[in-house]
C-alpha cells in the first residue's frame, strides 16, 4: 500500500471512487487546505486504486473546547476507507500510522482526533492504537451541500482522544 499526500490530478479520481455527499466537493476542499499549508491530505492507494483518505490539520481541531485544552496539537481528521468492504483490513491503521509519522517528523509530541459518540468501531480502533481519552467533549460541526444545492449544518457529539508520539520510532 502506498500512502502519500494528495496531488491535484488525484481529485477527479477520488470523487469518482469515494464521492463527496451532494455538491460538497470535500476532496477539493481538503486539497485546498493542503495547498495553503494548513493540512496534509493523505491518500492511500492499493494496486493503483484509491482505498482511503485522511487529513492532518496542523493547526488542530477547530472546536473551541478542544483548541483551548490542546492548542498546538495537530488533529487527524476525516479518516475514511472506501469501499466499505475494505474496512477491517488494516487500511485505516496504515493511514493513521502515516499521519502519526508525519506529525512526529514535523516536531509534534502528540496528535489528536475526534470520534463521534455513535462510532464505536472507530473508537475501539483508536484506543487499540494507543489513543487515550482526554475527557474533552465537543460538538463536531460541519456542513454538506445536498444534490439540490442546499447547505445542511451538522453537529455530532464527539470526544477528543490524544496519542503521545515522543519516543516512538519514525
Amino acid at each position: 500500500m502506498d500512502i502519500r499526500h494528495c496531488k491535484e490530478e488525484d481529485l477527479e479520481l477520488l470523487e469518482r471512487h469515494m464521492p463527496s455527499p451532494g455538491q460538497t466537493r470535500r476532496h477539493a476542499m481538503r486539497f485546498e487546505k493542503q495547498q495553503q499549508g494548513l493540512s496534509t491530505f493523505l491518500v492511500a492507494w492499493s494496486d493503483g486504486i484509491h482505498v482511503g483518505t485522511a487529513q492532518v490539520l496542523w493547526q488542530g481541531c477547530t472546536a473551541p473546547e478542544v483548541r483551548d485544552r490542546f492548542p498546538r496539537c495537530p488533529e487527524l481528521n476525516g479518516l475514511g476507507v472506501w469501499p466499505p468492504q475494505l474496512r477491517s483490513q488494516g487500511i485505516g491503521t496504515a493511514i493513521i500510522r502515516a499521519a502519526e509519522t508525519r506529525a512526529r517528523r514535523s516536531g509534534h509530541q502528540q496528535i489528536g482526533l475526534g470520534v463521534d459518540d455513535l462510532n464505536h468501531r472507530a473508537a475501539a480502533l483508536y484506543l487499540r492504537l494507543g489513543y487515550q481519552e482526554t475527557g474533552c467533549r465537543y460538538l463536531d460541526r460541519y456542513h454538506y451541500i445536498d444534490d439540490n444545492g442546499l447547505q445542511h449544518e451538522v453537529a455530532d457529539p464527539a470526544r477528543f482522544l490524544i496519542k503521545q508520539l515522543a519516543g516512538q520510532p519514525s
